[in-house]
């Protein structure tokens, strides 16, 4: 059954889901759109390439939520400087995201998976670590239900592969529900004094040996 799932249901349920959700948050897209040209101008939408199943690279689509602005150098500032504030509640909507299914439509993502990081962190991950990239990233995932930013990158990678080795039906609509919750609370949006995530450098021998220590 839960082979079966992996290769037909989850993409039965990822149509199912992304079509109806795109339709009905069209108009939200539409208006945010309008929204990031008013404030930052062009482009609307951020497009980056992140690494998908088995690590390929495909195009990721977010809404704009920074601003160019850079130093006297002409180096970007800070992300936490760049956020703005359409930016920052359009993150804490989950707004930002919503684009992102018409990756799913296209079948590089899914709903549910790890989150697609940076192309640069795929020389930095562990071998267990890396198997997080045996199944295709998602919009919301495991590790997003169980702390999202709030966790270190070791617990969120984690949390990951935990999925990969436990992908189903039930894990999967468990979920759906449990992020449904988590943007009514809007909580874990960011580690703490980040706009995000600090960059991941790779896991240290004593990160690896506090997450081997049982609980």
């Amino acid at each position: 059954m839960g082979t079966l799932y992996r290769r037909h249901g989850k993409r039965m349920l990822d149509l199912a889901i992304a079509v109806p959700v795109a339709v009905v948050t069209a108009p939200v897209v539409v208006g945010c759109a309008v929204a990031v040209v008013a404030t930052m101008g062009r482009p609307v939408f951020f497009r980056q390439q992140r690494p998908g199943l088995h690590g390929q690279p495909f195009d990721i689509v977010k809404m704009r939520t920074m601003s160019d602005a850079r130093d006297a150098s002409g180096a970007l500032l800070p992300d936490e400087v760049r956020l703005t504030a359409l930016g920052h509640w359009m993150r804490r909507l989950s707004i930002d995201e919503l684009p992102q299914l018409w990756n799913v439509l296209e079948g590089s993502m899914s709903v549910i998976g790890p989150r697609p990081l940076l192309m640069r962190y795929l020389d930095r991950y562990s071998p267990e670590q890396a198997r997080r990239h045996d199944v295709k990233p998602g919009i919301t995932g495991w590790a997003q239900v169980n702390g999202r930013n709030a966790l270190s990158w070791e617990q969120k990678f984690a949390h990951d592969v935990w999925y990969v080795d436990h992908v189903s039906l039930l894990v999967d609509l468990s979920i759906l529900a449990r992020t449904a919750r988590k943007l009514l609370d809007r909580t874990d949006i960011s580690a703490r004094g980040h706009a995000t995530m600090p960059e991941f450098m790779g896991t240290t021998a004593r990160a690896a040996a506090t997450l081997a220590e049982p609980s």
